[in-house]
């Protein structure tokens, strides 16, 4: 029941709705990364998302398949606020939904991009969260979901600001833009484009879709009044074959083309050089030419590139942050704190804003393959915390029972827990953060150890789920579902470890020997003495530069 009476429920909505956009300029949130399955190294659809914002605690989201009677209604709690939006009806029949993945393989990530401000419907019932789950319970296809959710938009109107949806299947991999029509409208525009089956695609907070062939009824969908409804507002005047969808509802300024754009050019850039297209990445000239919506990359991908991807600081690139600047700190930390911009004597600067942030609530690499039964064929590699800073475990997509790590009673955004994976990889992260160059290695050899385990134990696991499959489906998917819990805890048990042993490996900015894995300790039985290794070389000259001879010591 809404116990907020109309007035107060559309009042605190508005206000909800301008605290996103707020956040959406301030924190440009959210990476996608989308692979064909010709372009997969095993054939799998792949894609990916790093849900970033300040403050999210989202663990691994849970909705069982279900039969509704006829006349169910749904509450819409906004995903992002927990705002009551209103009631839809509900469909007679939903699929299980675990994360962001259904019992049949399909995903859907977003990314938010904006776009103009006067699109925004603050009376429409739907948010773009809820849209996604909403449609992985009731979609058993990549089109099928397009159309769900553009149905539901148009019906029930879209509340959220302009976004990009990453919608894939175990065949095909969808990309879709989608805005409000204003105050009141209760309606939206809209176009999908298919991804090739040979090409990568990305999006990260800067709209991507430009012209799309209107003719291409098999690849390209599309409102009916997607290019009308710019004509009647005055935003384009030209030939139909000339409407760009994000020029005209989201044209790409420095922020849109240097904070997110730049992202989608770091991933094309791993699988093609992407030199000739750097001048758009960095924002500047506004004349540079822009990227394609997708390339064919130079090799195929696997899920191992995939995580690596979503762990990216530009390295090896102009826009690199782990180079030896001030912004780094002692230990050449690669991540800048936000807000992105900052003002010195009134003039304003900037930081680079790369895939892996700090500010990541969870992150996924999803598989899906058409060639395995669906319940074996689907996988979420999930983890709670910056890619680079987690070991994303398997989470198959027939699990009904999620692991209590990313689902733990008691804990939230304000309450610490031992039990949840998003606070101790937050404690770990954290302590790492700062003393990166120093510590970072000791983590990465944990987390590449545990996932190499889990893609050596792939194939076995598979094979056993394939023979209990034939038995009992059911069989199989319990026992993808036990492992999925198994690999999730002893991530979460390791990582316990890992906390541990860093701040005894490290404290107080000393280094404490090891041998044989073991602290070090002298005969008599206390501590070994500590290293201490003092400024990396290149801080201790950027140090002295700064400082001339303050700190010199007489000869």
């Amino acid at each position: 029941m809404n116990i907020l009476g109309e007035n107060t429920h559309r009042f605190v909505r508005s206000l909800a709705i301008a605290a996103l956009a707020l956040v959406a300029e301030t924190s440009h949130a959210c990476t996608n990364f989308i692979v064909g399955k010709k372009a997969s190294a095993d054939g799998s659809v792949m894609c990916t998302y790093n849900a970033d914002d300040y403050g999210m605690f989202i663990g691994l989201c849970h909705y069982p398949a279900a039969k509704h009677p006829k006349g169910t209604m749904r509450q819409i709690i906004d995903w992002d606020t927990h705002v009551y939006h209103g009631e839809i009806p509900e469909a007679e029949e939903t699929y299980n939904v675990i994360g962001n993945i259904n019992e049949y393989q399909v995903t859907i990530g977003e990314t938010t991009y904006g776009g103009r401000e006067e699109m925004v419907d603050n009376t429409g019932i739907l948010d773009y969260g809820s849209l996604i789950y909403i449609a992985l319970q009731r979609s058993k296809t990549a089109r099928e979901a397009i159309c769900v959710m553009t149905t539901l938009a148009q019906t029930y109107g879209y509340c959220s600001e302009g976004e990009t949806f990453t919608i894939c299947d175990p065949n095909e991999a969808w990309i879709m833009e989608m805005m409000g029509k204003g105050p009141g409208s209760k309606g939206v525009v809209w176009v999908a484009m298919r991804i090739p089956d040979d090409a990568i695609c990305a999006h990260a907070n800067q709209s991507r879709i430009g012209k799309f062939d209107m003719k291409d009824k098999e690849n390209v969908l599309y409102s009916k009044d997607v290019i009308k409804f710019a004509r009647k507002q005055g935003w384009f005047t030209g030939k139909d074959a000339d409407f760009s969808w994000k020029n005209t509802y989201a044209k790409p300024d420095f922020s849109g083309r240097r904070y997110c754009d730049a992202r989608v050019w770091s991933f094309f850039n791993h699988y093609k050089d992407m030199s000739s297209y750097l001048p758009w990445a960095l924002g500047i000239d506004e004349n540079a030419e822009d990227m394609p919506l997708w390339i064919i990359p130079n090799r195929k991908l696997s899920v191992k590139d995939l995580e690596a991807d979503m762990r990216d600081h530009y390295e090896n690139t102009p826009l690199a942050l782990d180079s030896a600047d001030m912004g780094g700190g002692i230990w050449q930390m690669p991540y800048r704190p936000t807000p992105l911009s900052f003002t010195v004597d009134g003039k304003k600067y900037f930081n680079e804003r790369p895939t892996s942030t700090q500010q990541t609530g969870f992150s996924y690499v999803s598989q899906m393959r058409s060639w395995l039964p669906r319940e074996i064929g689907g996988i979420l590699w999930f983890g709670n915390d910056d890619g680079n800073m987690i070991a994303y475990t398997p989470v198959y997509c027939c699990s009904t029972e999620r692991p209590e790590c990313y689902n733990t009673p008691g804990a939230d955004a304000v309450t610490f827990s031992m039990r949840n994976a998003y606070w101790v990889c937050n404690w770990v992260s954290n302590m790492v953060y700062p003393r990166y160059s120093m510590m970072f290695p000791s983590l990465a050899a944990v987390r590449d150890s545990l996932e190499q385990s889990y893609f050596a134990a792939q194939p076995n696991i598979e094979a056993h789920a394939a023979q209990l499959y034939a038995e009992n489906p059911e069989k199989a998917r319990k026992y993808l579902n036990d492992y999925s819990v198994e690999k999730a805890q002893q991530m979460l048990h390791r990582w316990q470890q890992l906390a541990t042993y860093l701040i005894v490996k490290y404290n107080d900015m000393a280094v404490k020997p090891e041998e044989n894995g073991q602290f070090k300790r002298t005969p008599e039985g206390i501590g070994a003495r500590v290293s201490r290794p003092g400024y990396p070389a290149a801080f201790a000259r950027k140090l002295v530069k700064a400082t001339g001879n303050k700190y010199q010591c007489p000869e």
